[in-house]
């Protein structure tokens, strides 16, 4: 599921500057961004990348190889 980050404006004119959500598509993230934050404003969105995020990954042989480094 895609990930969004949203810089807000609430009601009462303090500045959110990223809140992430989770959503089918920008449409379903904001309505999820609008429940927590009522009346407040979008000032920006974009969608955020999270495979670049998880593209490092490491196998169970290489954690043991790092404990073994450590003791």
């Amino acid at each position: 599921m895609p990930k969004f980050d949203f810089a807000v404006t609430t009601r009462d004119g303090q500045k959110v500057e990223s809140v992430q959500i989770f959503g089918k598509d920008l449409p379903d993230a904001e309505r999820k961004l609008r429940q927590m934050y009522l009346n407040c404003q979008i000032t920006q969105s974009r969608a955020v990348n999270s495979e670049k995020e998880l593209s490092q990954s490491a196998d169970i042989e290489d954690v043991l190889s790092l404990i073994v480094r450590q003791t």
